[in-house]
C-alpha cells in the first residue's frame, strides 16, 4: 500500500482512536485487577518469608493439649542448659469477670513465661507495656474486652480465684488475625500465676506451648526437627519450626490467591467482551473508510495490518493504564484483608506481576478484537459507492473462515488463564467451564428475547414502545453484548448477598431452635449438683446436660494403635488424626435431637453381656473403617475399656447443644472421672449476666457462654468477610461500566441514523427520548433478570455443597441490585445516545 494512503487512513481515524481509547478501558480495568491480586499475594507471601519467625514466636515451637510428659520436660530443661532458649505459653478458655462492673465475658487466657516471644513484638496500648507483665499481678488484654465488659486500663480483672490489674491493651500480636479477638479476647498474664487461678482443673482444655530460640551456632530448624521429631511424636507432642510455618501461611495464601484468581479471571473475560464491543463499533464507523481505501488501491492484508496494529497499541495504552490502576489498588488490598492476614504486609511493586498483566492485558485485548477487525477483510471497494446497510455489510464480511480460527484461539485463551490463575488443570476448566456456563446462559437468554421480542409486539402498543422493543431484534441491536455486561454484574452481587443472607438466616434459625441460651462447661463432678441446684433456685430451667470423658483409641480389634498406624497399605490406612486425637466422649441410653441412627441397633441402659456397646459417628466410622461389631479398645485415663460397635449415627453438628463422635451406653463410662456441660434457658440479658456473676463467685473454673453472643460474634466475623468480598465483587462490577459503554456505542451509528430519519418523519424530541427509555430499559431488565436467575443457581451450589445448609432465596437484595442495574443501563443509553437529539433532520438528506 503506497505510504500516502497509509498516512491518510491514520490521520482520518484519529478521532476514531480516541473512541476506541475509551473501549480499551475495559482491558485497563481488567488488568488492573490481574495486577492488584498477583502484586497483593507476591506481597503477602513475601512478609510471610520476612516474618516467618515473628510469626511463630521463636525457631522452634513444641505444643500439646496435655502437661509436658516428664521425658519432654527432660529435653527441654537440658536444651535449657546448653544455652537454647527457652519460653512457655499455656492457652485456654476462661471466664473473665470485671469487679466494678459486675460483667463477664468468655476469653482465651495466655499464660506466659519471661522472654515470650522471642521473635516480633506484641505492641500495646499504652506503648513499651508488654515487659511490664511480668512485674506483678498484671494483665494485657484485647480492647474489645473492655468493650464488651465496660471497663478501662487500670480496672481490676478477675480470673478464678486470681486478681489482675489491667495495664494495657493489646495493639498487635505477630501472626494473628484481627478476626481471632472477635472469636475470643486474649488475656495475657505471667504463668506463675496461673496456679492461684486454680482454672486448670481435671478435664480442662489447654494448649501447653513452648518456644525454643536456636543459638547462633546450633544447627539449623530442619535439623533439629530431624533430631527430635520421632522422639517428641512418641508422646503426642506436635513439633512445628519456622520453616514448616512459612510453607504453611505460604499454603493459605496461595488459597487465597486462587479464590481471588476468580475475580481476576471474570475481570478479563469483561474485559474482552468490552474490548470486543467497542472494536465492534469502531469497525461500523470505518466500513466506508475501508471501502475507499480498497478503491485506492489497499489490499485486504494491509487493510487488516493497520487497524490490528491501531487495536494492538490501544491495547498496550489500556494495559499500562490498568498496570498503573493496579499498583494503586494493591495499596487498598492490605487494608480491606487485614482482619484475615497473619502479618503485616510491606506493600512494594511486584514487576513480575506488573509485566505479567502487561503481557495478559495486551493478548486478551488483541484476539478479542480479532473477531470483528477479521471482518474488514472482505468490505467491498463498492460498498463506497452502494449504500446497503453497516450492519449487512458487516454481516456479508463475517463469511470468512479466519474468524473461526480467531473464535478458537479465544477460547484456547480463556481455558489457558483460567487454569493459570486456578493452578491446577482440573480446577482451571472447573473455572473455565463455569464463566464459559454463565456467558453461554446469558448468551442464550438474550438471543431468545430477541426471538420472542419480534413475536410478541403488537400493533396496538404505543409507537414508542413498539420500537423499543423493535431494537431488542432489528439489524444491529446490542441485546447480546448489554445482557453479557450487565448479566455478570448482577450475578457477581446478587450471589454475594444470597449466601450471605442465607448464612446469616441459618444461624439466626439455629439459635431459635435450640431450646437453650446459656451453655456452662468444665463443670466438674464434685460442682454438677451444685450447678443444677443453683439454676433452679433462681427459677430458670437446665435443658440437657451430658457428661464428658476424654479418652484415646488403644486399640480395633485387639490389634495396637502404632501397629495399625504403620500399616499404610492402600483401602486399609486409617485416618492418622482420628487414631492420634483426643476424643471427649459422653454415655446415655437415648438419642438426641440433633442425631439420626444409619445403621446397627440403639442400645439401652439394661443390656446385657460382657462387652459394653457404644455408637460412633458415620464420618469417624470410615475414616477408621470400623463397622458393626468391631471391638474398639479405649484408654480412659490409664483404664483399657473395650466397647463393641452396635450402631452409626448422623450428627447435625450445626446445631448449637452438645454433639459427639462417640456415644458410650451408660455402664461403660459411669464411674469414669468426668466433667459436665450443662445447658440452661434464662430469659433476659439481666438474668444471664447476674446468673453468670453467680457461678464464677461460687465456681471460678466453670466457663459459660452466652449462645446470643455467639450469634453477635458470628455475624460480626462475617460482615467483615462480607465487606472483603463485596470490595472485590465491586471491583468486578465497576468492569461492567466501560463494557456497557461499549455494547450501548457499537450501534451508535445506526441508532443516529434511525432517530434522525424519525426526526424527519416528524417525531418529536420527547417521542425519540422515550424509545430510547423503552430500549435500555428492557435492555437493563433482561440483563438483571438473567442474573438474577444464575445468582439464585450459583448460590444454591454454595450453599449447598460448600456450607452444606439449606439455601433459602432472599428477594429484596436481589430485585435492589436488579433495580440499580436497570438504572445504570437507561443512564448510559441516554448519554450514549444524546447525539441523535443534537442531529437535524438535514442529517438525513
Amino acid at each position: 500500500m503506497p505510504s500516502p494512503l497509509l498516512a491518510l487512513a491514520w490521520r482520518e481515524s484519529r478521532t476514531a482512536r480516541r473512541r476506541l481509547a475509551l473501549y480499551m478501558s475495559s482491558i485497563a480495568l481488567g488488568v488492573a485487577a490481574l495486577v492488584a491480586i498477583d502484586s497483593f499475594t507476591d506481597n503477602v507471601t513475601t512478609s510471610v518469608r520476612e516474618q516467618s519467625r515473628a510469626l511463630l514466636g521463636g525457631d522452634v515451637s513444641l505444643s500439646t493439649r496435655q502437661p509436658f510428659p516428664a521425658k519432654v520436660t527432660a529435653i527441654v530443661d537440658s536444651l535449657a542448659g546448653a544455652g537454647y532458649g527457652v519460653a512457655d505459653q499455656v492457652t485456654f478458655a476462661s471466664m473473665a469477670l470485671l469487679p466494678g462492673t459486675g460483667k463477664t465475658r468468655l476469653a482465651q487466657v495466655r499464660a506466659v513465661s519471661a522472654g515470650f516471644p522471642f521473635y516480633g513484638e506484641i505492641t500495646t496500648q499504652p506503648a513499651a507495656r508488654w515487659n511490664a507483665l511480668q512485674e506483678g499481678r498484671t494483665a494485657i488484654v484485647d480492647p474489645a474486652l473492655l468493650t464488651s465488659l465496660g471497663g478501662k486500663v487500670g480496672d481490676e480483672l478477675a480470673l478464678g480465684a486470681g486478681r489482675f490489674t489491667i495495664v494495657a491493651t493489646i495493639d498487635n500480636v505477630p501472626g494473628e488475625t484481627g478476626i481471632a479477638a472477635a472469636i475470643g479476647p486474649r488475656i495475657y498474664v505471667a504463668d506463675r500465676w496461673l496456679p492461684e487461678t486454680g482454672l486448670l482443673v481435671f478435664g480442662s482444655r489447654a494448649e501447653y506451648q513452648t518456644l525454643i530460640k536456636l543459638p547462633a551456632n546450633a544447627a539449623n530448624p530442619k535439623q533439629f526437627e530431624q533430631r527430635f521429631e520421632k522422639r517428641l511424636q512418641s508422646d503426642r507432642v506436635r513439633l512445628r519450626t519456622s520453616v514448616e510455618n512459612e510453607f504453611n501461611l505460604t499454603r493459605s495464601i496461595e488459597q487465597l490467591r486462587d479464590f481471588l484468581g476468580i475475580v481476576g479471571l471474570v475481570a478479563l473475560l469483561l474485559g474482552g467482551i468490552g474490548v470486543a464491543s467497542g472494536v465492534h463499533a469502531f469497525v461500523m464507523r470505518k466500513i466506508d473508510t475501508v471501502a475507499i481505501l480498497r478503491c485506492l488501491g489497499a489490499t485486504s492484508r494491509q487493510v487488516l495490518v493497520i487497524y490490528v496494529a491501531q487495536a494492538a497499541l490501544m491495547g498496550l495504552a489500556g494495559a499500562i493504564a490498568g498496570a498503573a490502576i493496579g499498583v494503586g489498588v494493591q495499596f487498598l488490598l492490605p487494608q480491606v484483608m487485614r482482619d484475615f492476614l497473619p502479618v503485616d504486609v510491606s506493600v512494594r511493586l511486584s514487576w513480575p506481576a506488573i509485566l505479567l498483566g502487561l503481557g495478559v492485558g495486551v493478548w486478551v485485548a488483541l484476539v478479542f478484537a480479532l473477531g470483528p477487525l477479521v471482518s474488514l477483510r472482505r468490505i467491498s471497494p463498492l460498498q463506497a459507492l452502494r449504500r446497503e446497510g453497516d450492519a449487512e455489510a458487516l454481516r456479508r464480511a463475517r463469511r470468512d473462515p479466519l474468524g473461526w480460527l480467531v473464535t478458537l484461539a479465544i477460547v484456547a485463551s480463556v481455558v489457558a488463564i483460567a487454569i493459570s490463575r486456578a493452578g491446577s488443570v482440573r480446577r482451571g476448566l472447573a473455572f473455565a467451564a463455569g464463566v464459559g456456563g454463565a456467558v453461554l446462559a446469558l448468551w442464550v437468554s438474550a438471543g431468545a428475547v430477541s426471538w420472542l421480542a419480534r413475536r410478541v409486539v403488537r400493533p396496538g402498543w404505543p409507537f414508542t414502545v413498539r420500537q423499543g422493543v423493535a431494537a431488542l431484534y432489528r439489524p444491529g441491536n446490542q441485546t447480546r453484548a448489554v445482557a453479557l455486561a450487565l448479566g455478570f454484574g448482577v450475578f457477581l452481587m446478587s450471589t454475594l448477598y444470597q449466601v450471605h443472607g442465607t448464612l446469616l438466616r441459618q444461624l439466626s434459625l439455629r439459635l431459635d431452635a435450640s431450646s437453650a441460651n446459656l451453655v456452662f462447661f468444665d463443670v466438674q463432678d464434685d460442682q454438677h449438683a451444685g450447678l443444677d441446684s443453683m439454676i433452679r433456685a433462681q427459677g430458670f430451667s437446665v435443658v440437657q446436660e451430658a457428661p464428658i470423658i476424654p479418652m484415646r483409641i488403644s486399640a480395633i480389634n485387639g490389634v495396637a494403635v502404632e501397629q495399625l498406624m504403620r500399616d499404610t497399605t492402600p483401602g486399609r490406612r486409617r485416618a492418622g488424626w482420628a487414631m492420634r486425637r483426643e476424643f471427649r466422649s459422653t454415655y446415655r441410653d437415648t438419642l438426641v435431637l440433633s442425631e439420626t441412627l444409619v445403621a446397627g441397633k440403639w442400645f439401652h441402659d439394661g443390656s446385657t453381656g460382657d462387652t459394653s456397646q457404644a455408637s460412633v459417628e458415620k464420618d469417624v466410622a470410615e475414616e477408621l473403617h470400623l463397622t458393626l461389631g468391631d471391638v474398639v479398645t479405649w484408654n480412659v485415663q490409664g483404664v483399657q475399656v473395650p466397647v463393641r460397635i452396635t450402631s452409626l449415627r448422623e450428627v447435625n453438628w450445626a446445631r448449637f447443644e452438645p454433639n459427639f463422635f462417640v456415644v458410650f451406653e451408660p455402664r461403660a463410662l459411669r464411674d469414669a472421672p468426668k466433667q459436665f456441660v450443662l445447658l440452661a434457658r434464662v430469659p433476659g440479658q439481666e438474668a444471664v449476666s447476674r446468673l453468670q456473676a453467680a457461678v464464677i463467685g461460687q465456681w471460678p473454673s466453670i466457663s459459660s457462654v452466652d449462645l446470643t453472643l455467639v450469634q453477635r460474634t458470628v455475624k460480626d466475623v462475617l460482615t467483615r468477610v462480607t465487606m472483603a468480598i463485596r470490595f472485590m465483587a465491586a471491583l468486578s462490577l465497576a468492569l461492567g461500566i466501560p463494557v456497557l459503554f461499549s455494547a450501548v456505542s457499537a450501534t451508535r451509528r445506526e441508532r443516529l441514523r434511525e432517530g434522525v430519519l424519525l426526526k424527519t418523519l416528524g417525531a418529536t424530541r420527547r417521542q425519540i427520548g422515550r424509545i430510547l427509555l423503552s430500549e435500555y430499559a428492557l435492555l437493563g431488565l433482561l440483563g438483571s433478570l438473567t442474573g438474577v436467575a444464575l445468582s439464585f443457581a450459583a448460590a444454591w451450589g454454595l450453599v449447598r455443597f460448600v456450607f452444606e445448609g439449606t439455601f433459602v432465596p432472599t428477594f429484596a437484595p436481589a430485585l435492589l441490585v436488579a433495580a440499580a442495574m436497570i438504572l445504570l443501563a437507561v443512564t448510559i443509553g441516554l448519554i450514549t445516545g444524546r447525539e441523535v437529539f443534537a442531529q437535524t433532520p438535514m442529517a438525513a438528506l
